[in-house]
């Protein structure tokens, strides 16, 4: 009998073996759809590949009875599997309870269907670690899972990766119920002064601010400074940083401490038929956020989340590999954001750079905001070449689509009294968007564009595009706009509404004859906006004027 279990065990990994087999080498391309049409030049994107070589974590003592911690067990297998020149480490149907798993190269970290990787409530189990590189002066949690200077990585599999995030986030007494606010004020945790918000700890709901104090006080911080706030210092839940050639295949992410799935400065990374699930409510819940990376892709994709839900954050370039700018050649298409605080994002920090972005065929229903793009004069850079094609939206809650350069800055002043601040390196420039085929059934506004008075938003083009929505197009300190074959259904006027808008083309425009006026313009700079094959001959009230626009700032043509 004893001999009869040991052919079953071998039978088993030859079977799992090829299975790893097969699956890998039909990853090795990306569909050539992906490639074809791109608008701007693509660098080949290689796939991992893995030795033939499969390592079980039950082979290291590890117990999926979601109760027993199997941190040495995750560390045992991947180190042993790097050693030995890489391979497939295999994390079998069950509920296998750890704490952080740190990444090395040539490692594809495989669950199984019905696989849960839960990682645990205990936050005495993740340590203060450098962050985000290992001689960071600068401390956080442990990411639940990590990995720093790698190539040839990847997550794959059926299975299912939970950060346990609930004992993580705060809460905001004005995202739950009754009832539900109840409950988590019983829970423990500590409540800020004002009742609105809930922290895991005291220790959490004070960091902020002990951090703030103490970096007055101090020059360096050492890591003893950052243990009196250990609980404040979240992670984000799958962070690679620095690596190269990495793919996210399969599995779905939840449940996640801060941001979901996070790659930081690396280059050829393809992220495919994942699932990421976050609470509506979870704070700074992100899903997918491409930090400072070149050379992705991004498909076939399905996000639910608390926060943005695609989203791309240029943050500091690398110059090490002669990168000009933080975020370049990245293409994301055919997925499917449920909630999110945008479908697909660009921000806020933005200081980095970004260009030769392709978003292709997405679905966004339920999203705070559609295609949101956003900055401020403290987090700016040149944000350029962004093609969008083909997007479908349902029940947006605020803008259809969105440009705004006052992120968390409130609002500015109206009319054209805004004052004008020097243009320095952090100063956003949004340019050279081409935004077409879209379609939106039932938003707030349809689209909201507000630059900077130093520094507009330009060269954007808006083309056949349909949206239904409460109000049009609002447009504050922007030029070189082009809106051609837009179509808008809305409740109340005026459609165009424009302040500061110079060199705008209004061609061909979609709307109801009954909904006035048609446009409005205010602020002195108003200049240049021509209506093309325009017939207003039907509206009651075609254009308001403000006093200070020039009787000639609109031509129609």
């Amino acid at each position: 009998m004893e001999y009869l279990a040991q052919v079953r065990v071998i039978i088993f990994h030859i079977f799992i073996l090829i299975c790893v087999f097969i699956l890998t080498c039909l990853a090795q391309s990306i569909p050539q759809s992906y490639l074809d049409g791109l608008p701007f030049s693509m660098p080949e994107v290689q796939l991992p590949t893995f030795p033939a070589r499969t390592i079980s974590i039950v082979d290291y003592g590890a117990v999926p009875d979601g109760q027993t911690l199997n941190t040495k067990a995750f560390k045992d297998a991947i180190q042993t599997c790097a050693k030995a020149g890489g391979g497939t480490v295999i994390v079998p149907s069950g509920v296998w309870l750890t704490g952080p798993i740190e990444f090395e190269s040539n490692i594809n970290l495989y669950l199984e269907n019905g696989a849960i990787i839960m990682f645990s409530k205990n936050r005495d189990d993740f340590a203060l670690m450098p962050y985000p590189t290992p001689n960071s002066k600068n401390y956080q949690c442990a990411n639940p899972i990590y990995g720093y200077g790698l190539e040839n990585i990847a997550i794959t599999g059926k299975g299912i990766i939970d950060g346990s995030g609930e004992v993580w986030r705060p809460k905001k007494k004005e995202k739950y119920t009754v009832n539900q606010w109840k409950k988590i004020v019983e829970s423990g945790g500590a409540v800020t002064e004002d009742g609105k918000m809930w922290w895991p700890s005291d220790q959490a709901m004070k960091g902020e601010g002990y951090l703030k104090n103490l970096r007055k006080e101090k020059k360096d911080l050492t890591k003893e400074d950052f243990l009196g706030v250990k609980d404040f210092l979240r992670s984000h839940m799958v962070v690679f940083y620095s690596c190269k050639k990495v793919l996210f295949d399969g599995p779905t992410f939840r449940n996640s401490p801060k941001f979901c799935v996070n790659p930081i400065q690396c280059e050829q990374v393809v992220i495919r038929n994942i699932v990421v699930q976050n609470e509506w409510n979870a704070q700074n819940g992100d899903g997918i956020d491409i930090g400072s990376s070149h050379n992705v892709f991004v498909y076939n994709c399905i996000v639910d989340v608390g926060d943005d839900a695609i989203c791309l954050k240029p943050g500091n370039v690398d110059k090490e590999r002669g990168w000009s700018v933080a975020c370049e050649n990245i293409v994301i298409a055919d997925c499917i954001v449920y909630r999110g605080h945008g479908g697909f994002v660009i921000g806020s920090e933005t200081y980095g750079g970004t260009r030769n972005v392709s978003v292709r065929n997405c679905t966004f229903i339920g999203t705070d905001i559609g295609l949101r793009f956003k900055s401020s004069r403290t987090r700016g850079g040149k944000t350029e070449n962004i093609y969008i094609d083909g997007i479908q939206m349902k029940d947006i809650v605020n803008e259809a689509i969105l440009f705004d350069m006052y992120y968390e800055e409130g609002k500015p002043e109206q009319g054209s009294m805004r004052e004008k601040m020097p243009i320095t390196e952090r100063t956003p420039l949004f340019q050279k968007f081409h935004i077409n085929n879209v379609v939106c059934n039932g938003a707030s506004h349809a689209i909201f564009i507000r630059g900077l008075p130093e520094q507009f938003v330009n060269g954007i083009e808006f083309t056949d595009i349909t949206i239904s929505a409460k109000r049009g197009v609002i447009g504050v300190d922007a030029e070189q706009l082009q809106f051609k074959n837009v179509r808008l259904i809305v409740d109340e006027g005026p459609i165009f509404d424009f302040d500061n808008m110079k060199d705008i083309t209004i061609q061909r425009p979609g709307f109801q004859s009954s909904i006035t006026p048609f446009l409005k313009v205010s602020g002195k700079e108003s200049m240049e906006i021509y209506l093309l094959d325009t017939k207003l001959s039907g509206i009651s009230q075609q254009i308001e004027r403000g006093s200070e626009v020039r009787s000639d700032a609109v031509i129609f043509k």
